[in-house]
């Protein structure tokens, strides 16, 4: 199986080297780069791509390692215990799956997506170097391990908020997505719209890398974002000229909350139109 992206998703040269790689290699291919670059839909398209089942494990802040192995509920034991429930006496019954679970046992070689995984507290991926290695595990409860039929395809994100171990890091292949240049956006964009007016992408494109080019910036916009802005300025059928426009006093794009998502970006700009009006 090679993975040279799909319909939906413009891969580069060298991410679709990294996949088949970590393919190659069963090694967890590890994904970094800006929030919005597709990270979280590639495990996605990989699994379209193979036609493999997606299992998705998506990390928060509260996630700790075991919960992708399986969770033992012993207060709904002692619960159906004191209710008399025949239950009780299976420890099975009590016994909640885990993505991890899911993906060893799977009848068919599955993608599983461990997504944000830097959302975790630090010790979350070092939890997981055992289970990540020999691709099995031991419930304690029960007395059985569970071990994967083969290797699962996983691929692992991370929005580099906080450093990964370097023993977790040795385990991995890794790839960082690097935020699109204009020949590859304009072929994402030409999957998401085909036929669009070339005129107004073009426009459209050069407002959007002058505000990623902006000074002081605290959020650049996304690919995705850019979509969503493309979006709106087809259904609000906004008029060419209004992007056309060269007037540094109207500094803020049209429909500018798809694109910039905090005040302080927001007061950047007007302060830049501001400036503009005094200087003309």
């Amino acid at each position: 199986m090679r993975f040279e992206g799909t319909k939906d998703y413009v891969a580069t040269d060298d991410l679709k080297v990294a996949v088949n790689a970590a393919v190659t290699l069963r090694r967890p291919l590890l994904v970094k780069g800006e929030p919005g670059t597709g990270k979280t839909v590639l495990a996605h398209e990989i699994a379209k791509a193979t036609g493999a089942p997606l299992i998705q494990w998506h990390v928060k802040s509260t996630t700790k390692a075991h919960q992708g192995l399986y969770e033992y509920d012993a207060v709904a034991r002692l619960r159906d215990g004191q209710l008399g429930d025949p239950r009780v006496h299976e420890i099975s019954n009590y016994i909640r799956k885990g993505k991890l679970w899911e993906a060893f046992t799977s009848p068919q070689l599955p993608v599983l997506l461990i997504d944000e995984i830097d959302k975790a507290d630090i010790e979350f991926p070092n939890d997981l170097l055992q289970e990540l290695d020999r691709m099995s595990f031991d419930v304690y409860e029960t007395g059985e391990t569970i071990a994967a039929r083969e290797r699962p395809i996983v691929v692992i994100t991370s929005n580099n908020e906080k450093d990964l171990p370097d023993a977790f890091l040795r385990r991995c292949f890794f790839h960082y997505i690097k935020f699109p240049d204009r020949e590859t956006m304009q072929a994402i964009v030409d999957v998401h719209f085909p036929g669009i007016q070339k005129i107004l992408v073009s426009r459209a494109m050069d407002i959007f890398y002058e505000v990623r080019d902006v000074p002081g910036l605290k959020k650049k916009p996304s690919t995705s974002e850019l979509l969503d802005w493309l979006k709106l300025l087809l259904a609000e059928d906004m008029p060419l000229d209004v992007l056309q426009s060269k007037d540094a006093r109207k500094a803020i794009p049209p429909l500018h909350g798809a694109l910039l998502k905090n005040e302080q970006d927001v007061m950047l700009f007007e302060r830049l139109a501001f400036m503009a009006r005094r200087q003309g």
